[in-house]
């Protein structure tokens, strides 16, 4: 153990719940699962996830169910939060079981999709389920884990397993934050590790037998849980950087035919609104077609389908439109991401603040806060200012639930109740985008 951890915990090592059942391994901790796909919102001008930006995902799904305890016990489901305070009933459904820190350490990439460095990872369990977990980068600010106090109280959070990765001097004060808060809170701490340079030490053990100071080594590769979690179809990529490249533009000849179709798409709208006689009728004619290729666009990819380069750049245009990325929006699915993800990749940088912005939401609702994180950014780069990306990146960095809005959004037929009929002014975003300069030109690479 380092010199600068905090005083350990008087009580037992480990002393979750599970662990006290199961003296033979004193490092067993409480139940932790997994998030679907690539689990895992930045200010205005964006910053890359630090100085306190979390990245978080709440609540967990039944993905990856997770027990971790040092004895084959009966497996509790990581499903809806069970409705009263007993074990969680016997389930067939397969359970990955966590028996040492090193299991510990071998799923947290899994968790939050990349094997993390620099950063904080805490993991909130209720009745023997994960609920939520949030990263963050290191180091951060005093205060920063703040949001999570009304997170436990939403997600009735009753137990956190922290993990910390990088030097003593720079993750210990992120640590004792966290574990102070959750004291004030009375949520009970099943584990607190910190990981670097392929060893780990425990902040709840004082045992010299279990946790030498000099750290415990560890090997990832002797753990079962990644072949496990791959096996369950989850990923755990080298680095956030990595991630980041799945939502990097398109280069090359893809580029290059999305540009020509994004010029022949604009060269259609300007044509049309420069012959019409009567803007308010134009833009109703606009905006109604435009809604109809949103709803096609939905179809043509829950069908499987994708949109050929006109299809994509024509609804690139469109959803400059409020009204039109609003319909998007109320008819949003989980599913709806593959096709925000392929557009927000395919457009031209400047039209990337709708696509990107409705790619977050759908990630956001499915889990993958990180994703939704990397998309934001992506909004923000180009559009600082753009509300829909800072209202998410908001609720974010605030730890929201997605499920606060379930049963909020307008229906369409609310939309155009509220919002009245189309009229010329709708089209300022359009036009005043079109009358800005070019995107630069993209490698060929």
């Amino acid at each position: 153990m380092t010199s600068n951890r905090p005083t350990p915990a008087p009580d037992h090592p480990h002393a979750a719940p599970s662990a006290r059942r199961a003296a033979a391994n004193p490092h067993a901790a409480p139940a932790v699962g997994a998030l679907p796909g690539n689990p895992h919102i930045t200010t205005s001008p964006p910053a890359p996830p630090s100085l306190g930006t979390p990245e978080t995902a709440s609540p967990m799904s039944t993905r990856l169910p997770t027990q971790l305890s040092g004895q084959p016990a009966t497996p509790a489901p990581l499903s809806q939060p069970t409705p009263s305070p007993s074990p969680a009933p016997f389930t067939e459904e397969p359970c990955l079981t966590l028996t040492s820190p090193t299991d510990v350490l071998a799923a947290v990439p899994y968790l939050v999709g990349f094997h993390p460095t620099a950063s904080l990872i805490v993991v909130g369990l209720a009745q023997g389920q994960a609920k939520m977990v949030a990263r963050w980068s290191l180091p951060f600010p005093p205060g920063t884990l703040d949001a999570m106090s009304p997170l436990f109280g939403r997600e009735n959070i009753t137990e956190i397993v922290i993990v910390g990765y990088g030097p003593g001097d720079l993750v210990t004060p992120a640590v004792d934050e966290a574990r102070r808060l959750a004291a004030k809170d009375g949520v009970h701490v099943g584990e607190a590790l910190r990981a670097h340079e392929g060893r780990y030490w425990s902040y709840v053990c004082s045992m010299a037998t279990c946790c030498p100071a000099e750290g415990t080594p560890y090997d990832l590769s002797t753990s079962q849980i990644a072949a496990e979690a791959t096996v369950r179809g989850l990923v755990a990529l080298p680095n956030r950087e990595a991630l980041e490249r799945t939502l990097a533009p398109v280069t090359g000849p893809v580029r290059m035919a999305m540009r020509r179709a994004t010029s022949a798409a604009i060269a259609d709208f300007q044509a049309r609104i420069t012959t019409a006689t009567d803007l308010n009728a134009f833009a109703e004619q606009y905006v109604s077609e435009a809604l109809a290729r949103v709803r096609s666009a939905l179809e043509t990819h829950s069908d499987g389908g994708r949109l050929n380069d006109a299809e994509a750049a024509r609804l690139g245009l469109d959803l400059t439109i409020m009204r039109v990325r609003d319909e998007a929006w109320t008819l949003m699915d989980d599913s709806h991401a593959l096709l925000w993800k392929d557009l927000t990749r395919r457009l031209e940088p400047r039209f990337t603040p709708p696509v990107a912005s409705l790619l977050a939401m759908a990630a956001w609702r499915s889990g993958n806060s990180v994703q939704a994180t990397i998309a934001l950014e992506r909004a923000l780069t180009v559009d600082p200012c753009y509300s829909m990306a800072n209202l998410l990146m908001h609720a974010l960095h605030n730890l929201l639930s997605p499920a606060i809005l379930r049963g909020r959004l307008p229906t369409p037929a609310e939309l155009d109740e509220t919002m009245g009929p189309a009229c010329a002014s709708w089209l300022l975003p359009l036009i005043n985008l079109l009358a800005e300069e070019e995107d630069p030109p993209v490698a060929l690479d």
